[in-house]
């Protein structure tokens, strides 16, 4: 399995930064090398006696060369490695996000919110930190580590080294034991991560829910559960790790204390220059980080590999919707006449068995109008989902303008539709961007046209400013009907062909419903229309009427025809007819 497939890519393009920065690494720990000679000849003069005053401050002149070096050297291997590192993890970010946009509703109706969201920062975050520090620390742990070998066995003693480098196998067997466990847990550590999220994420939206219905002490329980599973997950991997890194620690003060015992021996026996002996214990010494290193990189590396995965099975999941066998004439410039046809169309969700529409079919043509009604649950909004292409539409089932659906790129598809949906979602953004969410560029003065046909514009002047207030999360500081009315005339404002209301106008007086929908029908001339209502009075105009019932159209016509068959329709029209009366009584 090439866990580095949509890496590569990125990792080639930017592969001589990252040689830049590991040559510049490698020459920084080759100059801290030269440290403990330097200490190692000025011990060796101050014994013999032959130390002077140049010999000092030549000393302290290549030591603050050194250190400068090393310093200015840290900064620019920090600059290239981790610098890129982050672009990875910015790089990543998007291309993860893109291919989210990219998917179904099915993907999103079967992934938590608080999972992708996991994914999408948690996880990049470790995969950064493995190309960042994880790289940096594993350079670093290998040169260093070898380099200081090497010097201790050729510039020192040969067989004090071999001596002291005895418990340095013992290591590599914990990192090879601890592996496996290593990858699990910080698995386990990413899942209970992601439900917390994902709790927390779901409570924070339904924060009036849980007020209204006093479920606050219910609420913190379960946030708590998560909370502790997420702590006892992170626990296990702290106490895995926690008996890893002072095991290093450890081996490396018996390499110390090996080195002294018999490296004190030769000193004595004169095998060795008491500079050398001190030299070698600044090696030892140095040993320690790149042993402490490998402990700290192997986490690093495991968590990195493990985030990377989870990450692929995201991007390996292929998108429901796209364009496949498209025409290529119909492009951005080809205008589609904004007449449909649905011919027998039956439709099933994706891993259901029962289909939710049955042999469905209809013909819209330009400028007509479709009124869908039926109770809830019969098959309204999966029918516009579909004329959306939200879902996969079945071949030959949909046409637009004598073409079928699959036919047409979905980007243009959707170009030509202005959608009013039930739920009526804003950003946390200002009014006008709202109003303006599919065009780009208006100015108010093209915003104030469509809310006025909304009859929303006198209520956004009202607004402490205006067309610039900036709206709550989902638009919370705005009420159910001014909500709808925006959605209204964020539609409006694509100048679609094609414009879908599904239940829009249901949070709105009768009054306000009959001024937009007036004005509705003078802005909508040349448009083609689908409205989905309960109330009969927003649809009794519509050039034909169909209603649905478990999925499948029982009855259709105009609304003075289905008042005749005395049918479901008319028996609708005459339960709301009783509802107005006993209301305006």
């Amino acid at each position: 399995m090439n866990d580095f497939r949509y890496v590569s890519g990125f990792l080639k393009k930017h592969i001589w930064k990252y040689v830049f920065g590991i040559m510049l690494l490698m020459i920084i720990d080759a100059l801290q090398l030269i440290t403990p000679l330097l200490i190692g000849n000025f011990t060796d003069a101050l014994k013999t006696g032959t130390l002077d005053a140049p010999t000092i401050l030549k000393l302290i002149v290549y030591i603050l060369a050194i250190a400068i070096g090393v310093a200015i050297g840290r900064y620019g291997w920090r600059m290239t490695i981790v610098t890129t590192a982050k672009k990875l993890e910015y790089w990543l970010r998007n291309t993860v996000f893109e291919h989210l946009e990219k998917m179904s509703l099915n993907y999103f109706n079967h992934h938590k919110t608080g999972d992708l969201m996991a994914h999408c920062t948690n996880d990049i975050s470790s995969i950064r930190n493995a190309f960042g520090g994880g790289v940096i620390m594993l350079v670093d742990a290998l040169f260093m580590g070898l380099m200081t070998i090497a010097i201790m066995m050729v510039r020192i003693d040969l067989k004090l080294t071999l001596i002291a480098l005895i418990p340095m196998p013992l290591i590599a067997f914990f990192i090879i034991i601890l592996g496996k466990k290593v990858r699990q847990r910080f698995k386990e550590v990413q899942e209970a991560f992601s439900d917390l999220t994902d709790v927390a994420q779901e409570n924070f939206s339904g924060v009036r829910i849980i007020k209204s219905f006093v479920q606050e002490a219910p609420s913190l329980k379960h946030f708590n559960e998560k909370n502790q599973n997420n702590f006892n997950k992170n626990i296990k991997l702290a106490k895995l790790f926690g008996m890893v890194n002072p095991m290093v620690g450890f081996i490396a003060m018996l390499s110390t204390l090996i080195a002294m015992i018999y490296g004190g021996g030769l000193v004595i026996d004169g095998a060795i220059s008491i500079g050398d002996f001190v030299a070698f214990l600044t090696y030892v010494g140095m040993l320690a980080w790149p042993m402490m290193a490998l402990g700290f990189v192997y986490n690093q590396l495991q968590r990195g590999q493990v985030s990377l995965r989870r990450i692929n099975t995201i991007l390996d999941t292929p998108p429901e919707i796209f364009d496949e066998d498209v025409i290529d004439a119909l492009n951005e410039s080809f205008a589609l006449r904004p007449k449909l046809e649905v011919k027998d169309m039956t439709f099933t969700y994706p891993g259901s068995e029962s289909p939710v529409l049955k042999n469905i079919s209809f013909n819209l043509g330009e400028g007509e109008t479709l009124a869908i009604v039926g109770k809830t649950g019969s098959g309204k909004t999966t029918l516009v989902n579909l004329l959306l292409k939200l879902y996969q539409v079945p071949d030959g089932t949909i046409l637009i303008g004598d073409q079928d659906i699959n036919r047409i790129p979905v980007k243009k598809l959707r170009h030509m539709m202005g959608y009013v949906p039930q739920d009526n979602f804003l950003f946390s953004k200002t009014v006008l961007y709202n109003v303006g969410f599919g065009t780009e560029g208006i100015n108010e003065t093209e915003g104030t046209k469509y809310t006025k046909i909304a009859q929303i514009h006198s209520e956004i002047k009202e607004f402490p400013k205006g067309y610039a207030t900036e709206l709550g999360e989902r638009g919370v500081n705005m009420s159910g009907g001014q909500k709808q009315r925006v959605s209204i005339a964020r539609a409006l404002s694509k100048k679609p062909e094609i414009i879908i209301l599904d239940d829009s106008l249901s949070a709105v007086d009768t009054k306000t419903e009959e001024s937009i929908l007036t004005h509705l029908k003078e802005t909508l001339v040349d448009t083609t229309s689908i409205l989905i209502a309960h109330r009969i009075s927003t649809i009794k105009h519509a050039s034909q009427i169909i209603v649905l019932e478990d999925g499948e159209i029982v009855e259709r016509g105009r609304h003075e025809e289905l008042l005749s068959k005395d049918g479901i329709y008319a028996d609708m029209y005459r339960k709301q007819l009783l509802e107005e009366k006993i209301s305006e009584a």
